[in-house]
């Protein structure tokens, strides 16, 4: 069939129109259309669109050009597509590089000692979006550190912060589907970007019109503009990672799954050198493989239990004692233990929160004869307030105000002061100690779970029975997260309704709970159930925290910041006092989650 295209640009103008006018198309994407196909910097994109354009391919031009992509709590993610403002495509990812080295530039003009680190996973395109953002950089006049092979995202963050670069970017949709891509931006601290440099930085983005991406990326690396530094920087992290290592018992089989991503380029080595001889990586998740083929929805994400039920039937047939897994760039680790030290006992995994507090508690423990008042916790708003309680227990600070995103916690590090840092946690199963990086690391986060698991091992314990002691000395705490898809611009039409829906009118009751008040961190005002308002003291973000009459039972909800879908994080708790039988409070709690999930879910329709 002859598809050449026969529109010209006035024509195809007018087609826009009458897509919009049946509906078919949303004005903010005929007007992004517009200018990738009237501007002279788009030019390289002009006849895929008007391509698209003759074959009616209203819905694919809707969801790629019905808004610009922004800068969420990951840096800029999405689908990928070849054309389009909102997708992941040459002229989105190098629009971020322009924008990111513009800023820079702007702040030193002479551009003397700027650098730029840059890392890729994977995924699809992720080495030719590495190489387009490294010659970019490189033409701007930096001196380009690159990471010459599939590599983790902490150590990108590391060789910033090794090498004193001006800043990095990494190549990587961390957890999303094999559709997606993105990149990450990180600061000179190792961090990602934060206020003020993110604004600044997306303005820079927002106005790129030419992108310079000067000669082939094999002549740059020629010249010295680009600098290949694997193998050094693999040796330093390795290190660096190995320096938070604690002394104990090594008797542990651990069979390990990268899920078809970079961790066994990180991971594997740290396991080696903390100890740990006995480690067999899962075979079929091992190819590195951005289609993700033999994990469960191709969605390669250690929150999700699907993805281990292979590998523990493995774990089961060799007698390992630990399962573990990490996510495609290697920053987030998940893991399933069996519940009781028996050949026939079942496995379980653990979540984000369980494996958080697990580990918090293991790091002050070894560090307790050290510890004093000024040490402390790092954790997110969505995550568990156990941690806290564990860290009131050994006389430590916890800073717990901050939004999703371990920028954040990162953030708060540097605040803070490295030195009395011991220990961070996501409840999206992000974790830290030490200062090498300043992201979430899977690597020292596998390292710490292994010497736990093998203490506690040691002890006679799972890492079940373990946690159960842990509860009973800081009360049960049982937390779930579910999400409402929404997708494309109507989708996002949704979220903002569902959003002041809740503000303007929130529910006096949810599954038979009495709400006590909405603590709103849009307007940093809390709505009390009286129907008086307070000043909220903390981070502004568009999430609200709704908090029912019993303690410690609230339900968080807020967009997603990276993919096209409502969070909503229930959390329940029965205090120590309370706790009579750990099997019963367990099955009450559990029986809760259902019930605030189910209205939850349908407030969310609702809206």
């Amino acid at each position: 069939m002859d598809t050449a295209i026969r529109l010209d640009d006035d024509s195809a103008l007018v087609l826009l129109d009458q897509a919009v006018a049946e509906n078919k198309l949303s004005a903010s994407a005929r007007q992004n259309i517009r200018n990738w196909m009237t501007r002279p910097h788009y030019s390289a994109y002009h006849d895929q669109i008007l391509q698209h354009v003759q074959d009616g391919m209203w819905k694919s031009l809707d969801d790629a050009f019905w808004t610009v992509i922004p800068f969420g709590t990951g840096g800029r993610r999405g689908r990928m597509y070849p054309i389009g403002s909102n997708a992941i495509n040459d002229r989105t990812i190098g629009e971020s590089a322009a924008g990111l080295a513009m800023y820079l530039l702007e702040k030193k003009p002479d551009g003397q000692g700027l650098s730029c680190a840059v890392a890729y996973d994977t995924r699809h395109n992720s080495r030719h979006f590495a190489e387009l953002c490294a010659r970019i950089m490189a033409t701007a006049g930096f001196q380009v550190l690159f990471l010459d092979d599939y590599r983790s995202t902490p150590e990108l963050s590391f060789l910033v912060r090794s090498r004193n670069c001006s800043c990095g970017i990494m190549v990587t949709a961390s957890h999303n589907p094999p559709s997606d891509n993105a990149v990450k931006v990180y600061w000179s601290t190792g961090g990602q970007i934060l206020p003020p440099h993110d604004k600044e930085i997306i303005a820079r983005v927002m106005n790129v019109e030419a992108i310079e991406e000067g000669p082939a990326f094999e002549q740059h690396v020629q010249e010295g503009a680009i600098e290949i530094c694997t193998a050094d920087t693999d040796r330093q992290f390795l290190h660096a990672v190995l320096s938070q290592s604690f002394p104990g018992p090594r008797d542990l089989k651990i069979i390990y799954s990268p899920l078809h991503g970079v961790g066994a380029s990180a991971i594997c080595p740290v396991l080696k050198a903390a100890g740990f001889h006995d480690v067999e990586v899962f075979a079929d998740h091992a190819t590195p493989c951005g289609d993700f083929p033999n994990v469960p929805g191709h969605v390669s994400n250690p929150e999700n239990t699907a993805v281990f039920e292979s590998i523990i039937e493995r774990a089961k047939q060799v007698g390992a004692d630990l399962v573990l897994a990490s996510d495609p760039d290697c920053d987030r680790v998940g893991c399933a233990a069996p519940k009781e030290l028996n050949p026939a006992a079942s496995w379980e995994t653990l979540n984000g929160n369980q494996i958080g507090t697990l580990l918090a508690d293991f790091v002050l423990e070894q560090r307790k004869a050290s510890l004093t008042a000024d040490h402390y916790l790092v954790k997110t708003l969505v995550t568990t307030e156990m941690i806290r309680r564990i860290g009131d227990s050994y006389g430590v600070q916890t800073v717990g105000n901050l939004l999703v995103g371990f920028k954040w916690i990162g953030g708060a590090i540097d605040e803070m002061g490295p030195d009395n840092f011991v220990f961070a946690a996501e409840e999206s199963h992000g974790y830290l100690a030490g200062t090498h990086v300043r992201d979430k690391d899977a690597a020292i986060s596998a390292m710490l779970l292994a010497e736990l698991t093998a203490n506690v091992k040691a002890n006679g314990q799972s890492l079940h029975e373990k946690l159960d002691d842990l509860y009973w000395q800081h009360g049960y705490h049982c937390s779930r997260l579910m999400t409402v898809q929404m997708e494309g611009s109507e989708g996002m039409v949704r979220m903002e309704e569902l959003m002041v829906a809740l503000r303007e009118k929130c529910p006096q009751h949810i599954a038979g709970l009495e709400v006590a008040r909405l603590r709103d961190y849009l307007s940093g005002q809390c709505l009390l159930a009286d129907g008086s308002t307070e000043t909220l003291v903390g981070p502004q973000a568009n999430m609200v925290i709704i908090d029912l009459q019993q303690e410690g039972n609230y339900v968080a909800i807020r967009p997603s910041g990276t993919e096209p879908k409502v969070k909503m994080y229930i959390f329940t708790y029965v205090a120590p006092e309370l706790l009579a039988d750990l099997e019963s409070a367990r099955e009450e709690m559990s029986r809760r989650l259902d019930q605030l999930q189910t209205a939850l879910h349908s407030i969310a329709q609702v809206q």
